[in-house]
C-alpha cells in the first residue's frame, strides 16, 4: 500500500541486523510512545530479564552478547514499525537481513511479535553455545569483488579452519566469517590483493559459515514448533533473493540462512526490478539504507528509530504525496 496523489509512492520496509546496536537504542520511542513502552515491557516479560535496562544502559559488552543483541533490534524495530502503521504508512515489500527477516516477518504477519522475541533469543543463544566467544568473528571487507575474495577464502579454509562470505552487502562490500585466525589471515590476504579496508565486526560468534550448523539444527526443532502464517505482502528472503509470500516458506528460510551467506546485493536488485522508490528501515541505525543508496541513487531512504526521524520521515512522504 502506497500514499495516494499524482506519484505513487511505492514503499518496502527493510530491518537491520546484528552491528547496528546501541547503548541507548529505543530509550525515545519507550519515553514517549506508549505502544513502544507496551511492547518493551511484553519482551521483558517473555525473556524473563530486564531487555530495556540493557538496551538503554548498557553496558556494551552485555548490550553486544547476541543473545542480548537479537532481541534488542526485534524490538526497536516493531517499535517503529508499529508506529508507521498507526501513522498509515504500510509496505508493498519487506526484507531483513539475517536477523531482520525475523522483524521483516513480524511486519508482513507471518511470525506473532511474542514468538519471534522468543525464538531471536533462543536464535542467539544457540548461535552462541555453538562457538564459544572469541573461537569465532566476522570482518567487513571493503573494495574487493566477491570472486576474488571467494579465492582467497577458499585458499584459506580447511575443515578446521573456516572462512567463508557471510553477507554479500553490495558488489564491492563482503562480510566473511569463520575461526578468528581464519579471518584475520584472509583479511590480511584481501588488503595485499587490492581491498581498501578490513575491518572486524562487534560480534560474539561467526554467524552464516558453516561453524554455526549446531546452531541450525537447534532452532530449525524450535521454528517447526512455531506458528507461521502466510504473509501479507511479499519478504525477500535471505537466501534465495527471492519474494515469497507462503508461511511455510518463510520457516525453511529461517533454518536454512544460519549457515548460508546473506543474499544483500541481490536483495536491493528485487526492490529495484519491484519498482520501489521509497525504502524505510526500521529501528536501530542506518546501515541498510546507507547500502541501498549508495546501490540505486534513484529509491528515497529513510530511517525511523527515534521521534527525530519519525517526523522527518512523515514529513518527506507528505511532501512527496503533493
Amino acid at each position: 500500500m502506497g500514499i495516494g496523489g499524482d506519484k505513487m509512492v511505492k514503499i518496502a520496509f527493510v530491518f537491520p541486523g546484528q552491528g547496528s546496536q546501541f547503548v541507548g537504542m529505543a530509550k525515545d520511542l519507550y519515553d514517549h510512545v506508549p505502544s513502544s513502552r507496551l511492547l518493551m515491557e511484553e519482551a521483558n516479560d517473555i525473556l524473563g530479564y530486564d531487555l530495556a535496562s540493557i538496551c538503554f544502559n548498557g553496558p556494551e559488552d552485555s548490550l553486544k552478547l547476541t543473545q542480548n543483541t537479537q532481541p534488542a533490534l526485534l524490538v526497536h524495530s516493531t517499535m517503529a514499525l508499529n508506529i508507521l502503521k498507526e501513522n498509515g504508512i504500510d509496505s508493498v515489500l519487506v526484507a531483513g537481513h539475517s536477523l531482520g527477516e525475523f522483524s521483516a516477518l513480524v511486519s508482513a504477519g507471518a511470525l506473532q511479535f511474542k514468538d519471534a522475541v522468543r525464538l531471536v533469543r533462543l536464535r542467539g543463544q544457540f548461535m552462541q553455545e555453538a562457538v564459544p566467544v572469541g573461537v569465532g568473528t566476522m570482518a567487513a571487507i571493503i573494495g574487493l569483488q566477491i570472486d576474488t575474495l571467494q579465492g582467497i577464502c577458499d585458499q584459506v579454509s580447511s575443515e578446521s579452519f573456516v572462512v567463508q562470505p557471510a553477507n554479500l552487502n553490495s558488489p564491492m562490500q563482503t562480510v566473511i566469517a569463520g575461526h578468528k585466525e581464519a579471518v584475520d589471515r584472509v583479511s590480511e590476504e584481501a588488503l595485499k590483493a587490492g581491498a581498501k579496508k578490513a575491518i572486524l565486526l562487534p560480534v560474539s560468534a561467526p554467524f552464516h559459515s558453516a561453524l554455526m550448523k549446531p546452531a541450525e539444527i537447534r532452532l530449525q526443532k524450535e521454528l517447526e514448533q512455531t506458528e507461521f502464517r502466510d504473509l501479507t505482502c511479499p519478504l525477500i528472503t535471505n537466501i534465495e533473493a527471492k519474494p515469497i509470500t507462503v508461511g511455510s516458506e518463510a520457516r525453511s528460510a529461517l533454518v536454512k540462512q544460519v549457515c548460508s551467506p546473506v543474499r544483500w546485493s541481490e536483495t536491493m536488485q528485487v526492490l529495484v526490478d519491484q519498482k520501489v522508490n521509497t525504502v524505510i528501515e526500521l529501528g536501530s541505525g542506518k546501515v541498510l539504507s546507507g547500502l541501498i543508496k549508495r546501490f540505486n541513487r534513484d529509491i528515497s531512504c529513510y530511517q525511523v528509530g527515534d521521534r527525530e526521524s519519525l517526523s522527518q520521515t512523515l514529513a518527506a512522504l507528505n511532501a512527496s504525496d503533493k
